[in-house]
């Protein structure tokens, strides 16, 4: 067995030890089929969305809203942390606001945001720059909090232009921490959207979740959980192997 088999086995025996117990339940009858469909019936299930272009449709529109929301608020969410941290003016009228919005869960604001925007493409879009926003500004505030000040001062005294600082000292220093923020913004957002669109949505992997459980059909609500699983799953492993290679300085630690 090669050394990159013997380091990916371990990742296989939790998820295969979980599908073995899912069947075992399923064939023994303890649970019937409206409550639990075997995993044979979920894959048919997953081949004829495939085959339909249903399963297609829906990733695409998720995907869609999940891209615009979180490019938006990871934006503006890096600007504005970068910009609470070293302006002591924008901090004291700011954090104080902005501390207490981050302790309230995004999906808490649902019925609100539903009562504002409606159920249009607005109120996912919304939802989704507003878990993105939050994460990324915190992590880039303390990020550039907890750069040196003697950098600045060094700064000063040589009379280096902000864009220097800013390109030479503050990107390369608060980057690492940044990335490990906008994967895990990435991943609550990509949550927070599925979330939106099981109570509000006419299309998109939640609501497709959504339709299932109305006609009880649990089959394609399994296939919606595997499908959410699997793509939260991949971004994090996307966004660790892209850490990696961007960020060559100061590794990501390897899961």
């Amino acid at each position: 067995m090669t050394r990159d088999w013997k380091r990916f086995l371990p990742f296989l025996i939790s998820p295969l030890l979980l599908l073995v117990v899912w069947w075992w339940a399923t064939a023994a009858g303890w649970y019937s089929d409206d409550v639990l469909v075997s995993p044979a019936a979920v894959l048919a299930t997953l081949q004829e969305l495939v085959a339909s272009g249903e399963l297609a449709l829906h990733l695409k529109t998720s995907f869609l809203r999940l891209l615009i929301g979180f490019g938006t608020g990871a934006v503006t969410g890096v600007l504005f942390g970068i910009w609470m941290a070293i302006s002591p003016r924008v901090e004291a009228f700011v954090l104080p606001t902005f501390q207490g919005l981050r302790q309230v869960p995004t999906i808490a604001l649902i019925p609100i945001l539903i009562l504002l925007l409606g159920v249009d493409e607005s109120f996912k879009v919304i939802i989704v720059v507003k878990a993105a926003f939050l994460t990324v500004a915190l992590a880039a505030y303390d990020a550039t909090k907890g750069v040196s000040r003697n950098y600045f001062e060094v700064a000063r005294i040589y009379h280096l232009p902000k864009t220097t600082l800013y390109r030479k000292l503050i990107i390369p220093a608060i980057t690492p921490p940044v990335f490990t923020g906008l994967r895990i913004a990435f991943s609550r957002s990509w949550t927070i959207l599925v979330a939106a669109e099981l109570l509000a949505a006419d299309s998109g992997i939640g609501q497709m979740m959504q339709l299932g459980r109305e006609m009880f059909r649990l089959d394609i609500v399994m296939v919606g959980v595997v499908i959410t699983g699997l793509v939260g799953f991949s971004i994090d492993k996307i966004f660790k192997w892209a850490e990696i290679r961007l960020i060559p300085w100061q590794p990501a630690v390897k899961a």
